[in-house]
């Protein structure tokens, strides 16, 4: 079938947008790497956790509260609680992509926020597919390829905090996800979560403020369903 004759955008369209969200993204795990090692882990651990973890917040969370005196346990469930995102993701994809229960498996490496925002932003199943495939692809190659360069390369460049490089994971991650606050009620959950883990940060353990700060979304619903709540109450006082 030719790419005029669907309804999706032209392959080539798709695999532009996809290399250029895989190859920005991919550039920092230069920072990833260079944090990692800084804090106190080895090339080769830092390495594994690119290779095995791959979910840039998740990392940043897990090197940053371990090298901020934090609690391996404690740092291990914020990183955790912050990938569990991608399972959500999965159940959303699963339905999108619809590939073959052989190929699940390997895919689900790949289930993070870049590739999920990729595919969602396609028209139809087969532009989906290679957004997810491209971006997958070359987002792993490369976030892995600079956090190995980024771990050889940290102690030439010395203090990491000096340079800011402990901040660029955790930037990038806002870029992609401040689009993606639409409504209301998810703009305030993003702030709440924000004043809650700034807010935290100099009083709880390293990785703790990350735990407190997912309490935002729930209580952003809660208060959306009390004020749809006296919406309705209303709304109904005046249609009697």
């Amino acid at each position: 079938m030719r790419d005029h004759d669907r309804e999706g955008r032209p392959d080539t369209a798709v695999v532009r947008d996809a290399l250029g969200v895989g190859i920005a993204v991919g550039l920092s795990g230069f920072a990833f790497g260079v944090t990692s090692a800084g804090g106190g882990l080895t090339v080769w651990q830092t390495c594994a956790l690119s290779l095995l973890v791959f979910t840039g917040a998740s990392q940043f969370a897990l090197v940053g509260a371990l090298a901020a005196g934090g609690n391996p346990l404690t740092a291990a469930a914020g990183a955790f609680f912050l990938g569990v995102r991608n399972a959500f993701y999965g159940l959303r994809l699963s339905q999108l992509l619809a590939l073959p229960r052989a190929v699940r498996p390997f895919a689900a490496q790949w289930v993070i926020d870049e590739t999920t925002a990729v595919s969602l932003a396609q028209r139809d199943r087969r532009g989906a597919r290679i957004g997810f495939a491209v971006t997958g692809l070359s987002l792993y190659v490369l976030w892995n390829l600079t956090t190995l360069l980024g771990a050889l390369g940290a102690e030439a460049i010395g203090d990491t905090d000096a340079w800011g490089l402990d901040a660029a994971g955790p930037a990038v991650f806002l870029a992609l996800l401040a689009p993606m606050l639409k409504s209301t009620t998810e703009r305030a959950a993003a702030a709440l979560a924000v004043l809650l883990g700034l807010g935290l940060l100099p009083v709880l353990p390293g990785g703790v403020p990350v735990l407190v700060a997912a309490l935002a979304a729930p209580l952003a619903l809660w208060a959306e369903g009390r004020r749809q709540g006296r919406v309705r109450s209303a709304a109904e006082g005046e249609g009697r």
